[in-house]
């Protein structure tokens, strides 16, 4: 066995076993932290099938923005995690049929027969002028334009629901109004007062 292989083999095994862990802990801010160790263990594979660029793109967006404002929601929604524990028991027997049924279709799918593992166990080497970020692109912005197109909506529309949901009114506290500040006049702003002089 190669030192490449060994390696691939290391990272695939922390990849199921950091992403089983996802779905297994009962407190979401763990969930998030071994969902980021998942994706750094991802750019490592695209490492090793010479995909520098989606690797450093999967640890800077993902890892270094995504998965922080993930914590930052977790943390401002305020989760209570033993209703977390009663709904995560009574819904284990309908979760184990869901992830059964899932491995099947994925197995049945991704299988060796329908990538043709068998004749293309090892990926052709690159020259050494060879960029995959100008493959990449080309591919994406004409083949994969709609579907590109409508992964961007659909994280739009994902922004929107996480503002919304941490936008809470609370009955106590004070805002400010822009449109009323903006306008207010001079004479609302100053008032003269008329007083007295003072003896000494």
């Amino acid at each position: 066995m190669t030192l490449e292989k060994l390696i691939f083999y290391v990272l695939a095994a922390v990849v199921l076993l950091s992403a089983t862990m996802v779905v297994t802990r009962r407190n979401p801010v763990h969930s998030a932290l071994f969902l980021i160790l998942t994706f750094v263990a991802c750019s490592g594979i695209w490492l090793l099938a010479e995909a520098e660029f989606l690797a450093i793109v999967l640890v800077l967006v993902y890892v270094g923005a995504v998965m922080v404002l993930f914590v930052f929601v977790l943390m401002m929604l305020d989760i209570d995690i033993a209703v977390l524990r009663a709904g995560f028991i009574k819904l284990l027997p309908l979760g184990i049929v869901l992830a059964i049924a899932m491995a099947a279709e994925l197995i049945l799918i991704v299988g060796p027969g329908n990538f043709g593992l068998e004749q293309y166990a090892v990926p052709a080497r690159h020259a050494a002028d060879y960029s995959n970020t100008e493959e990449l692109g080309s591919v994406l912005y004409t083949v994969y334009m709609y579907p590109f197109e409508i992964a961007a909506v659909i994280l739009l529309v994902a922004i929107i629901a996480a503002i919304g949901l941490t936008m809470r009114k609370r009955p106590g506290a004070k805002y400010l109004d822009p449109a009323g500040q903006v306008a207010v006049k001079s004479g609302d702003r100053i008032r003269v007062v008329s007083m007295d002089a003072e003896k000494g």
